[in-house]
């Protein structure tokens, strides 16, 4: 199993250089039968510790194909959605506004599977999670009035919980756009790196998802340093999609090996992520999101 981990200073141009060798490998062909698949994983902020985790599905994905199968770590949100759309990646794990995204420019990208996560001290179990507006605990801020004028990091611009639902939710409910709510504005680019910079005192507060912050503060003393003072309501988890012009073989063997009920390597990405099961999904079940797009 190969993993490449770009460099953080040259990630952009090695990506652009990637997306031009691979854009038109599949040129003129009916649909798509890769002789190796690309798989990519929006990035949450421990690039190495993502690859690992998924690393069992994709030695299922090898066996299930027999095919050798690379993953790739973006340094972005958009250059998952960018190595989809030019057929430089197959199958990706996107951020539901990044699909949303993506599949208008591309209206044959298919999300077919997602997850149903572990309950946590933030949310129920499900296939589903929230955004979160966080702040220290000892800071002194105990509601949504009292952290205006205040600074503020988003993850990433095409992120779900951490731009998209505080741009068009939270300042809708507060009657301002967040530049005028906040005192200061700044992307992070993944959602542990805004946690820890609520931690450090970096910054005041952080929208991020229920899910990233069950995973970074994993036992009740770090749960404590943290104070939730705005939630929204639920949205639909990660989709797991694939190019629409794969192969139809191609997509039945990919599917089959998210969706088959037994598995060990199966079993142990789920325990990976915190996950209970994989589960069927299709586009209709990302229109929340549209909706507030």
């Amino acid at each position: 199993m190969t993993i490449a981990l770009l460099h953080r200073a040259f990630a952009p141009l090695l990506l652009l250089a990637w997306l031009w060798l691979h854009a038109t490998a599949a040129v003129g062909a009916e649909c798509e039968n890769p002789a190796m698949l690309r798989m990519s994983i929006i990035p949450s902020g421990d690039l190495k510790k993502d690859m690992l985790a998924h690393q069992p599905l994709l030695q299922e994905l090898r066996a299930a194909l027999g095919i050798p199968v690379e993953v790739y770590a973006p340094p972005s949100y958009g250059a998952v959605a960018e190595g989809l759309l030019s057929g430089a990646i197959q199958l990706a794990r996107m951020g539901p506004a990044s699909y949303v995204a993506a599949r208008k420019a591309d209206p044959q990208l298919t999300p077919f599977a997602s997850f149903e996560h572990k309950a946590n001290a933030y949310q129920p179990a499900g296939a589903f999670y929230h955004s979160l507006l966080i702040v220290r605990a000892d800071s002194g801020i105990g509601n949504i009035a009292a952290v205006r004028g205040k600074r503020l990091a988003l993850v990433d611009p095409q992120s779900t919980s951490g731009a998209l639902i505080p741009r068009q939710v939270f300042a809708k409910q507060a009657g301002q756009a967040l530049e005028s709510y906040f005192g200061q504005i700044g992307y992070t680019g993944s959602h542990v790196q805004s946690i820890n910079r609520v931690l450090d005192g970096r910054v005041d507060a952080a929208f991020v998802a229920s899910v990233n912050l069950a995973a970074v503060l994993s036992d009740p003393a770090a749960m404590q340093k943290v104070r939730v003072i705005w939630r929204s309501q639920a949205f639909p988890l990660d989709p797991f999609v694939y190019r629409g012009q794969l192969c139809e073989a191609v997509k039945k063997k990919i599917r089959s090996v998210f969706l088959k009920n037994d598995g060990a390597r199966r079993a142990a990405v789920l325990e990976n992520i915190d996950g209970v099961r994989f589960v069927p999904i299709s586009d209709r079940d990302y229109q929340p999101v549209r909706d507030i797009y």
